[in-house]
């Protein structure tokens, strides 16, 4: 920094017309430096294959990404979320399908191009973004998960996929949650080369418990994600139950050749049972 004395010399030493240099190629060097504080979040550009703190950065092809938001039947009832967003794009189309969206992720670049990308499409209001961990991030009021993560991300976050509202559904491109939650569909994209394949989970209603569907008669079912297991049992005669199996919160089950559908609704199942005659039923849990 000059001081004023050095300043006052200088001016006495140096002639006007080098001084007009001098000043115009310090304003030149300041506004090229400004511009270039401003150019890297203005311009930046995510390559496929970069870094990021848990995966690299891919994006999701735009064929596969139509089909998982068609999978989940995504609405303007539906509240999106998508864990690692990277730039972006599946949280835009599904506000351009007129959900509430929004996408954590954690580089703070890919942040900013998000909502860049999201106010130029024109659905700001819809698309939102924030940087954060997915492994740490509330996903309590997401009605639709799609993702692209790696299984053992996939797996660690199960547990929390678990708790969502029953009905709530989980599409993950190319890799399965795995631990036995198997997929209620998958589907493979045609005219794709790479990332072609979306699997379905919904999220299953707790239905295992000791259920009385009246004087005598009782229902005993054991769960394994979506899959049901279980006997049927009246004055004390047990049969087991076949094909048992929950999407969200629809159960059904077949008995002696009857088959039971319904849906469950806390402590209470309530469903039609179609066998020699049609019958409504309706089941109480006791206990778990």
């Amino acid at each position: 920094m000059l001081l004023r004395d050095d300043f006052v010399s200088l001016l006495v030493r140096r002639p006007p017309c080098l001084l007009l240099r001098q000043a115009w190629l310090s304003c030149l060097l300041f506004t090229a430096y400004l511009a270039a504080a401003q150019t890297p979040a203005d311009s930046y550009k995510p390559v496929p294959g970069q870094p990021g703190k848990d995966v690299v950065w891919i994006p999701t092809p735009d064929a596969t990404l139509d089909k998982m938001l068609d999978m989940a039947k995504v609405t303007r009832e539906d509240y999106v979320i998508d864990l690692g967003s990277g730039d972006g794009r599946m949280v835009i189309a599904a506000a351009k399908r007129g959900a509430r969206a929004h996408g954590v992720e954690f580089n703070p670049d890919l942040v900013v191009l998000s909502q860049r990308a999201a106010a130029a499409a024109g659905v700001a209001d819809k698309a939102t973004f924030s940087q954060g961990d997915m492994f740490e991030a509330d996903i309590s009021r997401a009605t639709v998960m799609p993702l692209f993560l790696l299984p053992n991300h996939l797996n660690t976050l199960a547990a929390k996929f678990l708790r969502l509202k029953p009905g709530s559904r989980v599409v993950s491109n190319t890799y399965e949650i795995g631990g036995g939650w198997e997929p209620d569909e998958t589907v493979r994209t045609e005219l794709c080369l790479s990332w072609c394949i979306a699997h379905l989970y919904v999220v299953p209603a707790r239905a295992a418990g000791y259920w009385r569907l009246g004087e005598g008669v009782s229902l005993t079912l054991e769960q394994h994600y979506q899959q049901v297991y279980g006997s049927y049992q009246i004055d004390g005669v047990a049969v087991a139950i076949e094909n048992g199996r929950l999407r969200g919160e629809e159960i059904s089950f077949t008995v002696n050749n009857a088959v039971y559908s319904g849906r469950v609704s806390g402590n209470t199942m309530t469903g039609t049972a179609h066998g020699r005659t049609k019958r409504e039923w309706q089941a109480t849990r006791v206990s778990e």
